[in-house]
């Protein structure tokens, strides 16, 4: 299908083609291709395609394409299949990665070795720098990681990290041990993803070493790979933020059921929430009776309530990802947001009042003889109920963060629900009491 211009296409514009085809056209054109190509392209293809060309496969041509894959590509393909899957296909593995794939598979999820690619390098801190610019035409592949080498003793253990660029600046015969600075960053195999992107923007790299606990080497992570990351751990956040499970394939690839079951969930558990809210209003029954006009304000004030609890959930989830915030700054967090929501609390109440004022005033609305008392009823409650929603839209996801749960789970809808509920509480409570002996 692709004719001669295959060889002028990068791998990534091959794969983005063979993505938008049938399964049939998709499977035809991949094949077309050398063997070579294939697995360039392979590793820029969705994974549930991938698992749908290998199936298709012959185990010859699945074990050429697995076995030349990198580490992490094939880590990645192997976490995404069934138990039965992963077994069979496994088998298609020559000993060396066969063992490798199955070492890192026995990581978290969340963890960074599910990633680690061991296609590098390693130089003893012994040669010249002659010597070591042989060693690397002869055994580095062309990969991105080769901007960077390393330097390790006789057992293995990490020395230093070396970019390229100081063995071409550096005269031939120096020795690798005199352009040493024993400086250098690194990750620990049990680090989680959230760890490793931090790093990467902390330190500027481009590729980073991944070490255990007694310094050995064992691979290395690209920057490539942690775009991936951070893409997919974003995606994740949004979509948990939004109410929604986090979907394990892109939406348009995702089954009609699948999807179904994965929003069902926080709709289930949103629309009990919200059934409280009618509890809440039964509750209020007699005030409500007495004083209908109560009533007109009560999607005002939930949805002010919600919007703000919103509001500072989603700085404090984001604050909290970047770092920016810690565990430890919960004080500082509270004192913020009370002010906070006290001051946006009596923005809107203002607002509240002029405007039940100027109805009143312009007789667009009759509000009663007690229409002031009613003004100062909504503009008390909103400033109760905002600070109520940023407080505990602020909270929730530090305590969240402080149980070791995904503070991304403390979705809008979830902070919108508890504030709608509690505040209609707030509101009619203070209705109770600056509306006794008139309208109640």
């Amino acid at each position: 299908m692709f004719g001669k211009d295959r060889y002028k296409i990068h791998p990534a514009e091959f794969a983005s083609a063979i993505d938008s085809m049938s399964f049939d056209h998709a499977l035809l054109s991949f094949m077309e291709l050398p063997y070579d190509t294939q697995v360039s392209v392979f590793s820029y293809l969705n994974v549930l395609l991938q698992h749908k060309l290998v199936r298709s496969l012959s185990p010859q041509r699945a074990g050429y394409l697995l076995n030349h894959l990198s580490s992490d590509d094939r880590t990645v393909f192997f976490s995404g299949l069934s138990v039965s899957e992963r077994s069979k296909y496994i088998s298609y593995l020559d000993e060396k990665n066969k063992k490798s794939t199955q070492d890192f598979l026995g990581y978290p999820k969340n963890s960074i070795a599910w990633h680690i690619d061991t296609n590098f390098t390693v130089l003893s801190k012994d040669m010249t720098i002659a010597e070591a610019s042989a060693h690397l035409r002869a055994f580095q592949k062309d990969t991105e990681a080769a901007n960077v080498i390393y330097v390790a003793d006789e057992a293995g253990k990490l020395l230093d990290d070396i970019q390229v660029r100081r063995l071409v600046l550096n005269v031939p015969t120096m020795k690798i041990s005199e352009i040493m600075d024993g400086s250098f960053v690194s990750l620990n195999v049990t680090d989680t993803k959230e760890t490793a992107i931090h790093k990467f923007k902390a330190y500027d790299r481009v590729v980073m070493p991944v070490i255990n606990d007694d310094n050995l080497l064992l691979g290395v992570i690209t920057i490539d790979d942690i775009m991936d990351i951070a893409e997919q751990k974003d995606t994740s956040d949004i979509q948990k933020f939004g109410g929604v499970e986090d979907l394990d394939y892109p939406y348009v690839k995702t089954g009609f059921f699948t999807l179904t079951r994965k929003r069902a969930t926080w709709l289930v558990i949103l629309f009990l929430g919200e059934m409280l809210t009618a509890t809440a209003m039964g509750h209020f029954e007699a005030e409500i009776s007495k004083a209908v006009v109560l009533a007109l304000f009560v999607p005002l004030i939930i949805s002010s309530g919600g919007n703000s609890g919103s509001q500072a959930a989603t700085l404090i989830i984001r604050a909290l990802a970047l770092k920016e915030l810690t565990l430890k700054d919960w004080w500082f967090v509270m004192r913020r947001e009370i002010f906070s929501g006290f001051t946006l609390g009596m923005i809107l109440g203002s607002i509240g009042f002029l405007r039940i004022s100027l109805w009143q005033y312009l007789h667009w609305f009759n509000y009663g003889e007690h229409w002031a008392l009613i003004a100062t009823t909504v503009f008390c409650s909103l400033v109760g109920i905002v600070m109520w929603g940023t407080l505990s839209g602020s909270m929730i996801p530090i305590v969240l963060k402080k149980c070791k749960i995904d503070p991304a789970t403390s979705s809008a809808p979830f902070v919108a629900t508890l504030v709608d509920v509690t505040g209609l509480v707030i509101y009619f409570s203070i209705a109770a009491v600056i509306l006794k002996g008139t309208l109640l």
